[in-house]
């Protein structure tokens, strides 16, 4: 089963983490993924759609891509309330010690 071209793209991407179009360009032909113009815009599209990566003009002929990083929100209480559930679960076998 063949892997399908957008993820090799995104693959390329949260490798380098920050790169140009032109250079992954070039990294995709030089694997021999040699794909068109127009579809190499539509695979970045949709990744910037899907909310994965980050496209922006450098200069007129060259863009900058970055991939996302998704930090995660840790809520404060319920990170309290879970620290209590496993302390009140382990405190709940008597004649075990620490």
């Amino acid at each position: 089963m063949a892997i399908p071209i957008r993820n090799i793209v995104f693959d390329k991407i949260k490798e380098a983490k920050r790169l140009t179009d032109v250079e992954l360009f070039k990294s995709l032909v030089k694997d021999g993924h040699a794909i068109a113009d127009d579809r190499f815009n539509k695979i970045l599209l949709d990744l910037e759609i899907l909310g994965l990566i980050t496209v922006s003009w450098i200069t007129k002929e060259e863009r900058r891509i970055e991939i996302v990083i998704v930090e995660e929100k840790i809520d404060k209480i319920e990170q309290q309330v879970k620290e209590t559930m496993e302390s009140d679960y382990e405190a709940s076998f008597p004649g075990v010690d620490k």
